[in-house]
């Protein structure tokens, strides 16, 4: 099954379950943060193993399902958990669930991740508004163009829309909420990072780290749609300054955890902002 096909099987079955619903906003949700799922009202369960050709998330934290339902009075389709590279599938199954939401007609994508924080002013449970990223994944775009997604060449000026950072931070601002902003790196893991490689990425310009998010903004871009994306800071470079620290995954969750109530906040608002047609580039 070619690419293309892969993508309309997996979208008419979905089309066919969700029918007449009709998702005008896509949602990512990243390692311990499916909180945000919990908030959708009347919703639609769709497993990932139930969709044809779909890959399954195997990662820490991540349900593996796509919820439909209103949040913010809009219908929303929130994949809760999603597919990395580091679990052996291929780029073009890691980007296959965005190229299909793009087909059931979403307009803005809101992404999250769980991150390091490579710079030094963060803290554990710092919420950061990804402002623009450094990819350092093999770039999902490689390969024969899909034409009826975008160009060849896709602009990548603002990866992440400038309306909806400016209103997530007056919501953030509203709400008592504070908020960083900055540059997200994303390395192909599934190892965490080095002390090394923590100077490194601080060095080229990153204030967080994580191992996903930029090839799903990357393929949502090439078909000009909107993105506003936000890391929850789960560990942070000074750490490995103490010998006897060590980098734990259930650890990383549960920061993530703490911090989802803030970012579904600010997700619920900044969806509920938008105009029923979806901020448009």
């Amino acid at each position: 099954m070619t690419q293309i096909e892969m993508i309309h099987t997996a979208a008419d079955y979905l089309q066919s379950r969700l029918f007449p619903r009709q998702p005008e906003v896509g949602v990512i949700l990243g390692s311990g943060l499916g909180k945000l799922a919990d908030e959708i009202e009347d919703p639609v369960t769709i497993p990932y193993g139930d969709i044809p050709g779909f890959p399954v998330s195997t990662a820490i934290g991540h349900k593996g399902n796509f919820i439909v339902g209103s949040l913010g009075g809009k219908c929303v389709i929130a994949m809760q958990g999603r597919i990395h590279y580091y679990e052996g599938y291929r780029m073009s199954q890691v980007v296959l669930p965005v190229r299909v939401m793009i087909k059931l007609g979403i307009r803005t994508l809101f992404v999250s991740n769980a991150a390091g924080g490579t710079n030094l002013g963060y803290h554990v449970g710092d919420l950061m508004i990804i402002r623009d990223h450094i990819n350092l994944i093999p770039n999902p775009l490689i390969g024969p163009n899909l034409d009826e997604f975008g160009p060849r060449f896709p602009d990548m000026t603002r990866p992440y829309e400038p309306a909806l950072i400016r209103k997530a931070e007056e919501i953030a601002a509203e709400e008592g909420i504070e908020l960083r902003k900055g540059v997200y790196v994303a390395i192909s893991g599934p190892c965490y990072e080095t002390p090394a490689e923590y100077r490194f990425f601080r060095q080229i310009g990153a204030d967080a780290v994580g191992m996903s998010t930029t090839p799903e903004v990357i393929v949502a871009r090439h078909s000009s749609i909107p993105v506003f994306g936000m890391s929850v800071i789960t560990d942070v470079a000074h750490a490995t300054d103490d010998e006897e620290y060590v980098t734990d995954g259930e650890a990383i969750v549960q920061a993530a955890n703490a911090a989802a109530d803030r970012m579904t906040v600010i997700f619920r608002r900044l969806i509920a902002s938008l105009p029923s047609a979806g901020l448009k580039a």
